[in-house]
């Protein structure tokens, strides 16, 4: 274990062989298949992330931190979170057979969203 910064750094290292594949539609499919299998011998994880394959078969991957948080208002067609990568993120879906509504819909929800920044100001002060 190394120590950067009073932060712990765990690095695990494993004997293995990296088969890569291409599915049908044409993406690389990679698997890390260790020699000797065990339970316990790394920490699971699932996440978006990048990763790179080097012609020399060095294969590296580094996982992305989510950069937002659950919804703090939920509206019917919309929704308001506030990331801590310091954006805030004001997400709109419509169903596509409402394409024809859509100025009234986000016109509806974004008054309803000032609303609730108005209201909300107020009381932290």
């Amino acid at each position: 274990m190394k120590k950067n910064n009073n932060n712990i750094i765990k690095t695990t290292t494993l004997s293995a062989q990296v088969a890569i594949s291409k599915t049908e539609s044409g993406m690389d499919y990679v698997q890390v298949l260790p020699d000797n299998p065990r339970v316990g011998i790394a920490k699971p994880f699932n996440g978006w992330g990048k990763a790179q394959l080097l012609s020399n078969g060095v294969f590296d991957f580094i996982r992305k931190a989510r950069t937002r948080v659950k919804p703090i208002l939920k509206l019917l067609h919309s929704s308001l979170s506030y990331g801590r990568d310091g954006y805030d993120r004001y997400v709109f879906v419509l169903p596509s057979d409402q394409r024809d509504e859509f100025a009234k819909l986000l016109a509806r929800d974004v008054a309803k969203l000032m609303k609730f920044l108005k209201e909300k100001k107020n009381t932290i002060r």
